[in-house]
C-alpha cells in the first residue's frame, strides 16, 4: 500500500486528538467540569488510534511471508 492513506489518516487523528485536548482545556476554563473527563478520554483515544495507525503502517511496509 502507498503511504498517502496512512500519513494522512495519522495526522488527521492526532490533530483531531489535539483539538479535543484544546477543547478540554478550554471547558475546564470555563467551568463545564462534567464533560473534561469524557472530551479528554476521547482525546487520548484520538492519539491511541493514530499511534496504532502509524504500526499498521510500519507493518504493511515490511516484506510478507508465504
Amino acid at each position: 500500500m502507498t503511504k498517502a492513506p496512512f500519513v494522512a489518516m495519522a495526522a488527521a487523528t492526532a490533530a483531531l486528538g489535539t483539538a479535543l485536548g484544546s477543547l478540554a482545556l478550554q471547558l475546564r476554563a470555563d467551568g463545564y467540569e462534567q464533560y473534561v473527563e469524557s472530551v479528554g478520554t476521547f482525546s487520548v483515544l484520538m492519539y491511541v488510534t493514530a499511534a496504532l495507525v502509524v504500526v499498521t503502517w510500519v507493518r504493511d511496509g515490511r516484506p510478507h511471508a508465504n
